[in-house]
């Protein structure tokens, strides 16, 4: 039997049986109550406490998200975006959130071309569209929630008044941009005390967001869209010259959604439609899906050029990806089983593409978390400022920044990602989820539009190679920042003799640092065995978190 067929019988049994011994870092979290996976252990400690108290697995990824609003400005917080995959234990059902805001709607290309602006900004007031993040919040709360709203955020309040001690990988993502928040005065006194980035260990505290998660906890999202805070923001917007109105924070409202899904090998895999990039992954599954993994290893250069080529093809498609409520996104021709095959021939095995065109389809940083709890119910979640403290903009008095979502943006006319008001930029974020028999994953990695590649990477390790999900995330990882080109990105755990294989295929390789987090994604899985009931939790060793189990009481 091939050891592809072996991993593939392994996982069909009702109970997860994984290789003897270890040969990596972290061992899965393992419990029959629930788990939190996040990046910050202390987020996910709140988290599990919110279970422990009879909370549904969307009030702990709520607490979850307020503390490492807290603890990690620089990726996440109110003036962010989320978007959710609910996975509903007793009934199987998947359900979909998109709590994604849109531009402005007197921000336009015309608009911008008066201000000489030519090119979509990176940072600044005109790369924030509405935050939808707040009533994504609120709307899944009073669809899953169980404990009271105000309840959720007493731990976010606690670290923001009283402070808590700033981690590595926190530290490392904030002394890097510096120069970013000097630009903005209330961004420099809120998140530069001193006029520095705080040191690994240092007390940092950000009492003006315990202040607006007070508001929020007391008086829910319309404080944030059309009250108090509502009025922060829009007086932090016309200071900067920014374009966003009552009417425009007035108007958000998320949006429930079916999620689109593939088979890989069996396993139905799901993400979230466009305007995200999920239809990238499941389209790169498809691709890969058409060859046989190489064996025994991902780290086979044969393995790897199998997924560098998918996905530079499944990339080069998100160029019909957009608002589909402003746009036709041939969503169905893109994830055809047949459209794969057509594109995976463009695949030589031997060579590497380094000028990968769209296909014809027929039409018709960030931070992720995941929960489950004690019955099953699985939260995949992921919510975003998008760069790095994102527009740099902090709202005076309140405490948090306001993202550049709407950097994603074009202003080439005929793009369907070009800018109008009123519509939502082109979404890098993504949450995962892949299932098959009692085997039920929420799963997501951060990193931009490494995003997509990396749940592919995740997919493929945990079907081809019986991967257990914290061996699957610990797993080396490539990046590649575009369709073109035949640059890449591989961590240096991959063999050297792989990676000069990979050379002599024609990919121009550049191995960097063993857990690469800037560049290759921090992530989360939790793994339900609906049989068992037994939950197995993980948490990337790129980050500073962990798989928390839910404490009995």
């Amino acid at each position: 039997m091939s050891p592809i067929r072996r991993f593939a019988l392994v996982l069909s049994l009702s109970v997860p049986v994984f290789p003897q011994g270890r040969d990596i870092g972290r061992s899965m979290t393992i419990t029959q109550q629930g788990i939190v996976a996040t990046s910050q252990t202390l987020a996910s400690q709140a988290g599990a406490q919110i279970l422990a108290r009879g909370g549904s697995a969307v009030d702990a990824a709520i607490a979850a998200n307020a503390v490492l609003a807290v603890m990690e400005p620089m990726m996440n917080g109110p003036g962010g975006d989320l978007l959710v995959l609910y996975y509903d234990a007793a009934t199987g059902k998947l359900t979909g959130l998109n709590a994604t805001g849109a531009a402005p709607r007197l921000l336009t290309p015309d608009y911008l071309a008066k201000q000489n602006i030519k090119t979509m900004p990176a940072r600044g007031i005109h790369t924030t569209t509405v935050p939808g993040a707040v009533d994504g919040w609120f709307k899944i709360h009073q669809r899953f929630g169980k404990l009271p709203w105000k309840d959720l955020f007493n731990s976010a309040i606690a670290y923001a008044d009283q402070g808590f001690p700033v981690t590595e990988g926190a530290h490392e993502y904030w002394v890097t941009n510096v120069n970013s928040l000097k630009a903005n005065p209330e961004s420099t006194r809120v998140f530069l005390p001193n006029g520095k980035a705080p040191e690994v260990g240092e007390i940092f505290r950000n009492p003006d967001l315990a202040r607006t998660f007070r508001i929020l906890a007391e008086q829910g999202p319309s404080a944030f869209y059309k009250g108090e805070l509502a009025g922060a923001i829009l007086k932090t917007s016309k200071a900067q010259s920014g374009t966003m109105t009552s009417e425009d924070l007035a108007g958000q409202s998320a949006e429930w959604v079916d999620a689109i899904t593939t088979t890989y090998r069996g396993w139905r895999v799901a993400e979230l439609p466009p305007n995200t990039q999920g239809v990238a992954a499941l389209e790169m599954l498809n691709i890969m899906e058409t060859m046989p993994a190489a064996p025994i290893s991902p780290y086979k250069a044969e393995e790897l050029h199998r997924r560098i080529e998918s996905m530079k093809l499944a990339y080069a498609d998100l160029r019909f990806d957009g608002d589909p409520r402003f746009t036709d996104v041939p969503v169905r021709g893109l994830l055809s089983k047949d459209y794969a095959k057509k594109r995976a021939a463009l695949i030589d095995p031997k060579k590497a593409n380094c000028n990968a065109a769209p296909g014809v389809p027929l039409f018709g940083d960030t931070t992720y978390l995941t929960t489950v709890d004690k019955d099953g119910n699985i939260v995949s979640w992921i919510q975003s400022l998008f760069s790095e403290f994102g527009s740099g903009i902090t709202v005076d008095g309140a405490g948090f920044i306001l993202h550049n979502r709407g950097a994603s943006f074009t202003l080439e006319p005929k793009h369907p990602n070009v800018l109008a008001g009123g519509k939502r930029p082109f979404h890098t974020l993504i949450p995962g989820f892949m299932e098959k028999g009692d085997q039920h994953i929420g799963f997501g990695i951060m990193g931009g539009s490494n995003q997509a590649m990396a749940h592919a990477q995740f997919v493929s390790n945990i079907v081809d190679y019986g991967m257990n999900v914290q061996e699957a995330m610990d797993s080396a990882r490539f990046r590649k920042a575009n369709a073109t080109g035949c640059d890449v990105l591989i961590e240096s755990r991959v063999p050297e003799a792989e990676r000069r294989a990979l050379s002599e295929r024609s990919h121009k390789v550049t191995a960097t640092k063993p857990f690469n987090a800037p560049q290759m994604g921090r992530g989360q899985a939790i793994l339900y065995n609906s049989t068992t009931r037994t939950k197995y939790g993980a948490s990337d060793p790129r980050a500073d978190g962990s798989a928390v189990p839910e404490p009995i009481q």
